[in-house]
């Protein structure tokens, strides 16, 4: 495509003097810009699913987010499956950012614990004193909200607490650091999940109350979709199977039967699992445009484009700029006229066009860095689309 638009504009620079055109300047130089809009927007999807082909290839990071005691290190620790993250009642146990890499669904993800945010002084949360934020803490908190930022998905860990004006005395304990800290990540682009811990403290089948938590979360998220929050509980289930060695009032006959019916889910972890995995796969899922390509196994392919190939499109992408931002004034021009003398001799209109010939130049050579073809030996490629067309 590149190779064309570059042929019929050197035709325009070396021969409109000599040859006889269908087109005139003005058509012809329109016609070669829509070529390279075409090229751009093809480029640009290959430079957007190369980085979701590193997601695939590196792993997907995701941040907890949280106030302190919101319950992040637990969920870490439910989702690994072992005690990765300590867990503990005393606020401020996680200090530094604890990265822990799991396959979740198919998907490499780098799930990373992080110190809880909260104001300077904490607020009244179940009549636990307040505290001054300390040196130590307050890195930690620096440090948990960078880590926000270089993640592709934060999960905003909120817990049910005591309090509130609910006729349950219970609601969402949301601190003002954590709110802002997830508006600053929605505008860095980044998918925000909503995980609402601590469910187990509403009373079983109360679908009331829990909508109307949900709606208060809603609320104050109004950035996060409502599929992406989610209710779970980090506490074993009370319906899993206890073995009788771990319970001492257990029977001892051991022919009785364990629960008939135990929770497949205990703490909807498993639900909040699969909701991850969708966000997972609208992360990766290549970019494609059925205009230029319909077949979804070229977008596909364009998912293996490597870090050093993406430098190089990326590259290319500024000289289509170059050569638009050369030609933008041509398309306020009804009419292009040539200008024979020598200092004017290369400009259609206000369009110097030999310039706009070096940045498709430019962009080749980057282009021919990938392929291993043209690279400062096109001429003749060039010359026999000049001729042929």
């Amino acid at each position: 495509m590149l190779l064309y638009a570059r042929g019929e504009l050197e035709a325009l620079i070396d021969f409109s003097e000599d040859q006889h055109f269908d087109e005139n300047p003005h058509e012809l130089v329109s016609s070669i810009t829509k070529q390279v809009l075409a090229l751009k927007r093809q480029v640009e999807l290959h430079v957007q699913n190369a980085s979701k082909g590193e997601l695939l290839r590196n792993g997907i990071s995701v941040a907890l987010l949280g106030a302190p005691n919101a319950g992040k290190s637990s969920l870490l620790n439910r989702i690994v499956g072992r005690e990765a993250a300590i867990v503990s009642q005393e606020e401020g146990t996680t200090r530094d950012i604890v990265d822990v890499s799991v396959d979740v669904g198919g998907w490499l993800v780098r799930l990373g614990d992080m110190a809880g945010l909260r104001n300077k002084l904490d607020q009244d949360r179940a009549n636990r004193p307040q505290t001054a934020i300390g040196a130590v803490e307050k890195e930690g908190m620096r440090r948990a909200r960078a880590r926000a930022l270089e993640s592709e998905v934060v999960v905003v860990v909120v817990s049910l607490e005591q309090g509130g004006d609910s006729p349950l005395g219970i609601h969402p304990y949301l601190e003002g650091e954590v709110i802002d800290a997830v508006k600053e990540c929605q505008q860095a682009g980044k998918t925000v999940v909503v995980a609402l811990n601590k469910i187990d403290k509403l009373p079983a089948g109360d679908t009331q109350s829990r909508n109307n938590i949900l709606n208060e979360l809603e609320a104050k998220f109004p950035q996060v979709r409502k599929d992406h929050i989610f209710t779970i509980s980090c506490r074993s289930s009370p319906a899993t199977p206890i073995p009788p060695h771990q319970n001492a009032n257990a029977n001892t006959n051991t022919n009785s039967d364990p629960d008939p019916d135990p929770d497949p889910d205990p703490g909807n972890i498993q639900s909040f699992l699969t909701g991850l995995t969708n966000v997972f796969s609208t992360l990766t899922t290549p970019s494609g445009d059925a205009l230029l390509d319909p077949s979804s196994s070229y977008w596909s392919h364009s998912l293996s484009v490597t870090h050093r190939q993406r430098t190089y499109l990326s590259q290319t992408l500024v000289h289509f700029d170059d050569y638009l931002l050369q030609t933008s004034s041509a398309s306020s021009l009804d009419t292009f006229s040539h200008h024979v003398n020598a200092q004017y001799d290369d400009l259609v209109g206000d369009v110097d066009i030999v310039a706009a010939a070096e940045h498709l130049r430019f962009a080749a050579e980057c282009l021919a860095k990938i392929t291993g073809k043209g690279e400062s030996g096109d001429v003749e490629d060039v010359l026999g689309v000049v001729f042929e067309k």
